[in-house]
């Protein structure tokens, strides 16, 4: 029920502002950003990703895709890699530190971009085939580990 939108026009957790076609209703389906992907190279197995984090799921594909791609990165450096995150409402580019470098902020702010502070990107999961070597590679999120250490942290405060 999560994924509905509870209260239409009004911001859920993340930040998101979802209209009258995601309200709870019966018979309907919550939109998604569910995202299993897997990358073929010349029609053979490159990778294959797992990711959460709600409405920062599809930037986080794009940016493992593209750090391996187009940067040679393996799984982990891939998804180790820092992340920025933009969802149109609110209108504001979220980032990791190091995420952004100083001068591409400064040009971006220039433009007139507003800047959130930075947040927790959701995670992701991987397997791929190193292409020189065609080893089999897994990765895991380190977010993953400080996301959980966070909650365990919250939870022992409120006992």
């Amino acid at each position: 029920m999560d994924d509905f939108a509870p209260k239409p026009g009004a911001a859920n957790a993340y930040g998101l502002i979802q209209g009258e076609n995601n309200a709870v209703a019966a018979r309907k389906r919550p939109l998604s950003s569910m995202t299993p992907t897997i990358v073929l190279k010349d029609g053979k197995f490159l990778l294959r990703g797992r990711q959460s984090g709600g409405p920062t799921i599809i930037n986080t594909v794009t940016q493992v895709i593209v750090n391996i791609i187009d940067h040679g990165m393996n799984i982990q450096q891939a998804i180790d890699w820092p992340r920025v995150h933009h969802q149109w409402m609110p209108d504001q580019i979220a980032y990791e530190p190091y995420g952004l470098a100083p001068d591409v902020m400064n040009r971006l702010k220039s433009m007139g971009h507003q800047f959130a502070n930075p947040r927790y990107m959701g995670d992701a999961q991987g397997v791929m085939i190193e292409d020189k070597t065609d080893v089999r590679l897994g990765a895991s999120d380190p977010r993953t580990r400080w996301q959980i250490h966070r909650i365990l942290i919250v939870c022992k405060e409120r006992t």
